[in-house]
């Protein structure tokens, strides 16, 4: 029972640590200004001052929203003031990159210590990263790059794209773009976290659990590559984390619902369950449909999503999220596909993903070639659209576009794209939020901290285009005409895919002029 006393304690121990915040908070803002006198002195010392240029406003904000803020990580004052004072003093190097030491912001390549665990030639695997002392928030990427599933076409793969299954060309250093840039402006809410960045190079979308030996002429260690990285990070800061993002695009969004309740499995019985792991998954919800005419299966491209999945499974030694193995047992190929994974899952998963992927139509037998598509084929394409709709309907997080691309998070055009009105770094910010708000709740008896809480009004994080056609959303990636390399409109991409516009407003029962206007405005 709380004594009078005991109130008054509380009282003043919460006075002293908003006191000691206040302090930090004006030592902030004293190194800023220091930071900003010295850069001035400088530039007039060096006997003319440089006029500033105007800085360009963001192309992704609506000018009539306000301005979002890039909060310091206020996590770090809660054990480690030191640390604090030390991400005040990286921001304040970043805003002035003249003063006493420009931030280096590539991410370094670090080689795994485990040897036994390798890259599909034997070589070692590794990652790349870029540390955030004062942040203790975590990004890891997983990179995508399609797969192989057979000695032949695995022999293909490594004479075209040796660098997704070799780390021997792997440069020293990589920079981040996109969700993975250390600059506000193109990553208002992760640009000060912890990046990391785990290149492909196991060709088994992120599953595998077999090394090279005499037999297998290749290694498949995806899902031990991705268990040694996370091993490694604990040394590096991970194990004071707050929050764990597994992010991936492509075959990586894949590896992401095929890894995150394992991330989060792994670190619970390491000691560190109050790590809060969550995932993003781009571009990688694919769908087992069936294919536009029959192809054979001889490579990845060609080869129908359930048969190279089925195959590649057996020659990885892959592994999936037990509770998926559990419900498709003697099936695992299931688990490879979004909408019967995601609902085995533990942890929470933001699902980024375009209604008109052009992977899912490339391996659907639907090749966009330059030439107008087929009747057939535009119907096609359009049903692929609502398909993906109402396999996504369930999912409470997530930003799907009707636009015809692939991949999107690493893009320094990713802040752009808007779903009714609303970026997706904003849809993922609101998702931060109403997951914090949970864990303020319901406290840590759940990994992801149960569902996700309604977000605040006007921060909406269940976002899909509800438009018919590819690129019917005006802020779709700019789509060039494969000949002249020259920028295409909406109605000229729909018209060179073959989309009669005639034909279209008699079915719709209004005026062609109506329709072609709603076109271009993207309704």
């Amino acid at each position: 029972m709380l004594t009078a006393f005991s109130f008054l304690e509380m009282g003043s121990r919460n006075g002293r640590v908003r006191m000691r915040t206040w302090a930090l908070l004006r030592s902030a803002l004293l190194v800023t200004l220091l930071l900003a006198e010295t850069c001035e002195a400088r530039k007039v010392r060096g006997g003319r001052t440089q006029p500033r240029r105007a800085q360009p406003a963001p192309s992704y904000r609506d000018r009539t929203e306000p301005i979002e803020s890039f909060p310091l990580d206020f996590t770090a004052v809660e054990g480690n003031m030191d640390s604090f004072m030390t991400q005040v003093k990286n921001l304040a190097q970043s805003l002035y990159p003249c003063s006493a030491q420009k931030l280096n912001q590539d991410m370094k390549l670090h080689f795994l210590e485990n040897s036994s665990v390798t890259c599909n030639d034997g070589t070692p695997a590794g990652y790349y990263l870029k540390e955030s002392k004062g942040s203790r928030r975590w990004l890891v990427f997983l990179e995508g790059g399609w797969y192989c599933f057979s000695k032949q076409n695995c022999d293909t793969r490594y004479d075209t794209m040796r660098r997704l299954m070799s780390s021997n060309r792997w440069p020293p250093t990589r920079t981040g773009t996109g969700i993975l840039s250390p600059q506000p402006e193109e990553n208002p809410h992760w640009w000060n976290a912890n990046m990391v960045f785990i290149p492909y190079c196991s060709s088994d979308v992120w599953s595998g659990a077999a090394p090279k030996t005499e037999q297998n002429h290749y290694a498949f260690m995806g899902s031990q590559i991705i268990q040694e990285v996370i091993k490694a990070l604990l040394t590096k800061g991970l194990d004071n984390a707050k929050v764990l993002l597994l992010a991936g695009s492509s075959a990586g969004g894949t590896g992401v619902l095929l890894n995150v309740d394992g991330v989060a499995d792994l670190l619970k019985s390491w000691g560190h369950g109050s790590v809060q792991v969550r995932g993003l998954a781009d571009s990688g919800w694919f769908l087992d449909n069936q294919q536009f005419g029959c192809s054979e299966c001889v490579d990845t491209i060609n080869c129908a999503p359930i048969e190279a999945i089925k195959r590649g499974i057996r020659y990885w030694g892959s592994v999936v999220p037990e509770r998926c193995r559990l419900a498709h047992t003697g099936e695992e190929w299931n688990c490879f596909f979004g909408y019967k994974v995601y609902p085995s899952l533990k942890s929470p998963v933001f699902v980024v993903q375009w209604l008109f992927d052009e992977a899912q139509l490339t391996v659907d037998n639907i090749h966009l070639t330059g030439q107008p598509v087929q009747e057939g084929q535009w119907r096609y394409i359009q049903n692929l659209g609502s398909e993906l709709r109402n396999t996504l309907k369930d999912v409470p997080a997530m930003f799907a576009p009707a636009c015809l691309s692939h991949e999107v998070i690493t893009r320094n055009y990713w802040t752009d794209v808007q779903v009714k009105g609303t970026s997706l770094p904003r849809a993922l910010q609101c998702w931060d939020r109403s997951l914090h708000s949970s864990l303020r709740h319901h406290g840590n008896s759940s990994r992801g901290g149960g569902l996700p809480r309604p977000p605040p009004r006007n921060c909406p994080l269940h976002l899909i285009d509800s438009c018919p056609w590819p690129h019917c959303n005006p802020t779709c990636p700019t789509v060039r005409d494969q000949q002249t390399g020259r920028e295409m409109s909406a109605v000229q991409f729909l018209t060179h895919m073959g989309f009669d516009v005639q034909r279209m407003a008699k079915q719709q029962g209004m005026d062609p002029s109506k329709l072609l206007g709603m076109l271009n405005s993207g309704s």
